[in-house]
């Protein structure tokens, strides 16, 4: 019985999906405007092992992830600056809807890469928001049709005193005289007001609404929509999409429906550095890319993730980060030296999805592989065995990583040859095997040379 933690209703549910053996589930996406730091990237990292426990409870999962490219303000109250805009201005771009998604293109390829890395399955969906103009504007039309909305001199704004139950999404707490004069737009109703649909005259698309933009809500709602039907199983995000983002998706969605959303609400925990959490905005992010130069591998930080709950906060440290990596790779050389051959251990697969369906626990998770790998009742096959089958949802690939040699693998190579193996994997899989061979011989100028035996592919030094 697979139990998670709705923030709808506070409390901890049984998982009953909409279609009997599926499951549909929204994840918030990024906005493409740089490039994903790595608390970021833990949404997906949750969003993917989500996914891999449904999967393995054998749910057929239909998964979207948004890409936004378009109407996210830097200020979430739809205040400020185009984020895509400021991305124009930082890359020297000029400021058209095209070069917009030029740059949308260059960072979702990139965030792409970063979720290969980290072995997240890509979902079944990945809607551009630029791409569903159509969809917003009948959106924000049935909105104004039905009388929840509202037109100002800069938009068409969502009335939030029309709907009864806004805010019910982590009960947010009533507006104090205090709140009301801080930052509001004298012509919003009400401070919690959002926008719609954006008036903007030199960056923007034809409409029958005014020449503007989508807000940045009302595209999750409506690429939320078309793919999963008006209400389906799971939306999930980080924790800041509570008060504002969310809610609002539900309000509008809501309204305009007359039906349910989602279902259950998940939100993961902010990954946190000393000075606080983690943001592009606060100049204090790392990428995936920080950490491979610095001679991490992208799985040993998914490691690091997984040795907490994913709706807890996490304070990332290197320190804490090289001691997740060690035990990663103790992990994967211990795993790919135990024999073929066995069977899964029922015991421990039977405690293995009891933690699993506790609201994916993945530090229990983890921490059984290392009582299994000590358990001297359980024979040598059977660990490798039931292990792997944990790793369908852990998504750690040990069967996939490279065993080191006596010589090992030289610290500064790490990352480079960890790429390079990967795509001789791909290559091989889909038997090309011309690229399989150009990936042996850019693996022998760094000086290593692999062999590929029955208990996988092994790698040392020339």
């Amino acid at each position: 019985m697979l139990k998670l933690h709705n923030t709808l209703t506070g409390t901890l549910e049984e998982f009953k999906s909409i279609s009997d053996g599926k499951a549909l589930m929204y994840n918030c996406g990024p906005t493409v405007y740089n490039y994903a730091h790595i608390g970021n990237l833990r949404s997906y990292v949750f969003a993917d092992t989500l996914r891999r426990t449904l999967q393995y409870l054998g749910y057929e999962v239909t998964q979207v992830i948004n890409i936004t490219d378009v109407g996210h303000l830097s200020d979430d109250g739809d205040e400020g600056e185009d984020k895509m805009t400021k991305a124009l201005k930082r890359l020297g771009k000029p400021m058209t809807t095209s070069a917009m998604r030029e740059v949308a293109d260059l960072y979702f390829e990139e965030f792409k890469k970063d979720l290969r890395k980290l072995h997240i399955e890509l979902p079944t969906y990945f809607p551009f928001a630029s791409d569903h103009l159509v969809e917003d504007m009948k959106l924000v039309e049935t909105l104004i049709e039905k009388g929840f909305a509202y037109k100002t001199s800069d938009g068409i704004y969502f009335d939030t005193e029309k709907d009864p139950h806004y805010g019910k999404l982590g009960q947010l707490t009533p507006i104090s005289d205090e709140q009301s004069r801080i930052g509001m737009n004298s012509e919003k109703k009400n401070p919690r007001d959002f926008a719609l649909w954006k008036f903007n005259n030199e960056l923007g698309y034809e409409s029958a609404l005014g020449r503007g933009f989508p807000g940045w809500h009302i595209e999750c709602s409506a690429m939320a929509m078309k793919y999963l039907g008006e209400t389906f199983d799971i939306h999930t995000g980080g924790i800041d999409h509570i008060p504002v983002h969310h809610n609002n998706e539900i309000a509008q969605s809501e309204s305009a429906t007359g039906k349910p959303f989602a279902h259950y609400w998940m939100h993961n925990g902010f990954v946190n550095v000393e000075s606080g959490k983690m943001a592009k905005s606060e100049g204090n992010f790392l990428s995936l890319q920080t950490l491979q130069e610095r001679n991490f591998l992208p799985l040993a930080y998914r490691y690091w993730l997984l040795q907490a709950r994913y709706s807890t906060q996490v304070n990332f440290t290197f320190e804490a980060l090289e001691a997740a990596q060690q035990a990663y790779k103790k992990l994967v050389k211990t795993w790919q030296q135990l024999p073929d051959g066995g069977t899964s251990s029922k015991h421990h697969i039977d405690t293995f999805q009891s933690f699993i369906e506790d609201d994916l626990d993945t530090a229990k998770s983890l921490a059984l592989i290392w009582e299994l790998l000590k358990d001297d009742s359980v024979v040598a096959a059977d660990k490798k065995t039931t292990i792997a089958e944990f790793d369908k949802v852990l998504g750690l690939n040990i069967s996939k990583q490279p065993i080191e040699s006596a010589g090992g693998i030289k610290v500064e190579d790490e990352h480079l040859v960890s790429e390079l193996l990967a795509k001789r994997v791909e290559a091989r899989k889909h038997k090309d095997f011309k690229t399989s061979d150009e990936m042996r011989d850019a693996l022998a100028k760094l000086g290593y040379k692999i062999e590929d035996k029955p208990e996988g592919t092994i790698i040392s030094q020339i």
